[in-house]
Order: structure tokens, then sequence, then C-alpha cells
């Protein structure tokens, strides 16, 4: 990249792609939480104290927030922006929420891009899948990969056609992991959890159920405040398409409710991971 990479907000994604791509100097990093400062550090990237700071220079923006800031973000550093500069927003959020976002960059002279990341950052980092919509969307892929992102796919140029995607596709990825929950807690304190788990294995060999519970309670117990966010937004996509979200509306609060309570499960299932 020849101009500076600006990442407004330095949580898990962000630290992760600052670390696996190597920036370091050559990008900048802001997040409203001083407690970032030290990761930052870690990363080599260029600590800023302020957002002005951090944008000044750059003309590939990521922004990497939480679902609930992710707007407010957009709007309050818009006028920050150098003339033409890339804002990606890559948070986990509804498409009418990303078009508010894009009046408020383009606006301001900035170009706005709606970015779907389709997996976790983790253990994918540079080769996350990233979707990518909007009037830039094939400067901005250009710009991704040359910052080191190796699956970049332009899916339009209409902002909000990525984040469709992205929060159509969570309603099952996130369904599913709270339909385990479900499932599991019951089984649990029924005291026949082998049993149901053996009897789905009998009808589905792809992977023994054990694993997948394992696997889906974990997604829920060390990420559901971050999973309820999104599929809260997953909700708000449905509702903007006319589609009751009454099972969406569960998984939020399913994700919710486990979220960081590993111990409502058995060792057995703890050990299956």
């Amino acid at each position: 990249m020849e101009s500076i990479i600006a990442l407004i907000g330095f949580g898990e994604a962000g630290s992760t792609f600052a670390e696996a791509a190597g920036w370091e100097a050559g990008a900048s990093a802001y997040d409203v939480l001083p407690g970032r400062r030290a990761a930052m550090e870690a990363a080599g990237v260029l600590v800023c104290a302020t957002a002005d700071d951090a944008l000044a220079d750059a003309g590939l923006v990521l922004s990497l927030v939480t679902a609930d800031a992710a707007l407010a973000a957009a709007k309050d550093y818009a006028a920050l922006l150098k003339p033409g500069a890339l804002w990606c927003d890559m948070n986990s959020v509804a498409p009418d929420t990303k078009r508010a976002a894009a009046r408020a960059v383009e606006a301001a002279g900035g170009r706005y891009l709606d970015v779907a990341v389709l997996a976790p950052v983790n253990p994918a980092r540079m080769n996350v899948p990233l979707l990518v919509s909007g009037a830039a969307a094939d400067a901005a892929a250009e710009a991704l990969r040359g910052a080191g992102f190796a699956n970049v796919r332009v899916v339009g140029a209409e902002v909000g056609r990525a984040s469709a995607i992205k929060m159509i596709r969570s309603v099952m990825v996130k369904g599913i992991e709270a339909l385990t929950a479900e499932m599991m807690l019951a089984a649990d304190a029924a005291g026949v959890t082998d049993e149901v788990l053996a009897s789905l294995d009998a009808s589905e060999k792809a992977q023994g159920w054990a694993a997948r519970a394992a696997y889906n309670l974990e997604r829920m117990t060390t990420h559901g405040a971050r999973r309820a966010a999104e599929m809260e937004e997953s909700a708000k996509t449905l509702i903007g398409l006319g589609v009751e979200p009454v099972m969406t509306s569960g998984t939020v609060r399913r994700q919710r409710e486990l979220a960081g309570r590993a111990d409502l499960f058995s060792d057995e299932r703890e050990a299956a991971q």
C-alpha cells in the first residue's frame, strides 16, 4: 500500500490482521478503549491517541468496532477522512445500518464500502473470506488485496448487498449454535446426553455430534455477547425484508444468555472439544 492503513477499533480482528499481515508502522490504530494500547504496541502499529491522528494520512480505513458502535464510528469520524479515502466497514450490521453509515462517509468526501467477514478471523487470519460491495468496490478489493487479504470477492456496487449475504447467512450459522445449546441443556438436565448425541450420529455421520456440539457451545460461551449483537442485526435485516424473525429473536436471547457460561455444560462435553 502506498498510503497508510488505519484501523479504527483494535480488538480481536484488528490485532489479528495487523499481526498476520505484518503492517507494523505501515498502519495506524485507534481504539476508544485505552487498554488496547498494549496490543497495538505488540503488533508494532502506530499507536494513536485520537481518531484524527489515525485517519489523517490513511487511504484505506478498516472499521473494526463493535456492531452497536459501527454507525456512530462512521458518523463521528467521517469528517476526519482525507478526500477519497476508502472506509471499509467490516462490522456485522444490517444493510440499513450500513447504508446510513455510507451516507455519512460519502457526504464527507470519503468512499464507503460494505465489507462482510464470512468466517472467524482466527484461525483464518488474512485468508478470511471478505465480500465487498459499494460504488468503489473494485478499488477497495484491490486495496485490500494489496494490504495482504487473500480472499476478497466483489459482490456488487450496492451498499448493503455484502451485509445482506452475511446477516442472512448468520440466521442459519448462529441459529444452529443456539439450537445446539438448547438441546444440550435439555439433554444434560435429563441425563441422556450420550444417547441423544449417539442418535444424531446414527442419522448423520459427516462429523460426530459430540464434536459438533462442543464446537457450537464453545462459539457461544466464548463469543455469545458479540454474536447476539450480530443476530440483532440479522433480525433487523429480516424485518426490513418483511420476514418476522421468530427463530432469530430466540437465537439472540440464547446467545446472550450463554455468553461466558461454559460452566453450564458437563466436563464430558468440554473434553470432546
